[in-house]
């Protein structure tokens, strides 16, 4: 058999279409292969980062950050902090905010088991809050009982009510002339859970605050 001739015109095309892939196969070995250097992929260095943007600069005059025609800021305002203490065994607990001061007493600590009579140790405690009324001015005090929520409700909220009423007894004989706003809360108002003993304990509690008219924060 003849073997097939080719035309000038087709030789050509098949010189191209080698150029074409030689062309190619350059475009993929990319700068390592005309260089001589190591080609480094993102594989091969996992812990390398895209290089940091430039910082974004911010037009102070741009009106979207400027106060629209007739707008002004707001007056300044102190933010009202507030700051709890609790003794070792959490029996007795001061609150201080920048408007008042409020004290919280355990029932263990001023009356016995579902009761509102005041025990022997209860008096010097309850005296210590009266000096700080007296140290702050104040005319105006809250006492205010609560109880867990074991028992009927009805009954948690004729205790604390007594309660508030023992504490507000021995402040008045320290402070005659301060007026009282006394209340029995009950149940309401936990400052624990009361799932557990030691949650309940610290609901059991009768509280005292007043204004703070004085000094700063302990």
């Amino acid at each position: 058999m003849k073997s097939p001739t080719h035309s000038p015109a087709a030789a050509r095309r098949v010189l191209r279409s080698r150029l074409g892939l030689t062309a190619a196969a350059a475009v993929v070995l990319g700068t390592s292969a005309l260089w001589g250097a190591t080609p480094v992929s993102a594989d091969d260095n996992p812990t390398a980062v895209p290089s940091a943007s430039p910082p974004v600069e911010v037009d102070a005059n741009s009106p979207g950050l400027m106060l629209g025609d007739g707008a002004t800021l707001g007056d300044v305002r102190v933010l009202d902090i507030k700051s709890i203490v609790e003794d070792m065994g959490g029996e007795e607990r001061r609150e201080d905010t920048n408007a008042d001061i409020t004290f919280a007493l355990q029932a263990e600590v001023l009356f016995g088991k579902d009761s509102a009579k005041l025990s022997g140790a209860a008096t010097a405690r309850i005296n210590a809050i009266a000096a700080e009324i007296e140290a702050q001015k104040a005319s105006n005090v809250r006492v205010f009982g609560f109880t867990d929520n074991l028992g009927s409700s009805a009954h948690g909220d004729v205790l604390s009510k007594q309660r508030a009423n023992a504490v507000q007894g021995v402040l008045v004989q320290k402070i005659p002339s301060v007026t009282f706003e006394i209340r029995g809360y009950g149940e309401q108002y936990p400052i624990a859970s009361n799932d557990t003993e030691e949650g309940r304990k610290k609901n059991r509690r009768v509280e005292v605050s007043f204004p703070r008219t004085s000094g700063s924060q302990s």
